[in-house]
């Protein structure tokens, strides 16, 4: 896969995807532990590439092909590598699409492009999923500093929560209050999604400033929300709000 790094200004590369062309440029990020090699992301570059629209895909670091170790990574690091690929690569108005914890990145990112900001699209978004997605022996053990380990549904490997991710998430939560967001909103989530409860996304289309904002669940469908017809939902939607 064709990729380049962007240095950052402390020196680690972030990996990157870009491609030229109309706008608003589609600004894809991957959920926790993901990159932009999976399924949805290269399904919305391609799709772009194929219709001349601007997109961005990247790795966060610790990722992928970024530089740094995933242990260190936190939601505000990962949020201002997003600023900075997007200030460094992209020109004019963007439409943010974010999956599962990319989801609650968009919002975050968001919050600081407003005037940028054409609209977003979340699959399967799980902001402040550090505070609902843990139970209490957990989150003491992560208040402690121990790192967390959770059954992996996706692979064989347990998936780590590391303390400085759910220490900075739960500095980072949103859904407690109005999300200052004017732009439209589209949220996709499956019936069936067990990591991300279909809740969410209602609490997150309540709690968003925004007027113009539609749910879509989609039955049958878990979490990943990745078999053909959930991609080509997801590339409509997209054409449809950008």
């Amino acid at each position: 896969m064709d990729h380049a790094f962007y240095e950052m200004p402390d020196g680690r590369r972030i990996a990157y995807r870009h491609t030229p062309g109309s706008g608003p440029a589609l600004v894809f990020l991957p959920g926790y532990m993901s990159d932009m090699a999976g399924g949805k992301a290269t399904a919305l570059f391609d799709w772009a590439r194929e219709q001349g629209r601007a997109c961005l895909l990247l790795d966060y670091s610790g990722c992928g092909e970024s530089d740094g170790e995933f242990a260190e990574g936190t939601l505000s690091r990962w949020r201002d590598e997003v600023l900075e690929l997007v200030e460094a690569r992209t020109e004019g108005n963007i439409v943010l699409v974010g999956s599962s914890m990319g989801g609650w990145l968009m919002l975050l990112a968001g919050l600081k492009l407003v005037s940028r900001l054409a609209g977003m699209v979340g699959i399967a978004a799980a902001p402040d999923f550090t505070d609902w997605g843990y139970d209490a022996e957990q989150k003491a053990k992560l208040a402690a500093g121990e790192t967390v380990f959770q059954e992996n549904l996706y692979g064989t490997e347990p998936t780590p929560t590391h303390p400085a991710f759910w220490q900075d998430g739960e500095e980072q939560r949103l859904l407690d209050r109005e999300i200052p967001l004017d732009c439209p909103v589209r949220l996709l989530h499956g019936q069936l999604d067990h990591d991300v409860p279909p809740a969410i996304s209602l609490k997150l289309a309540q709690m968003l400033r925004s007027v113009d904002v539609q749910i879509t669940l989609v039955k049958g469908a878990g979490h990943r929300l990745s078999r053909d017809g959930d991609v080509a939902l997801l590339l409509r939607t997209v054409a449809a709000i950008a």
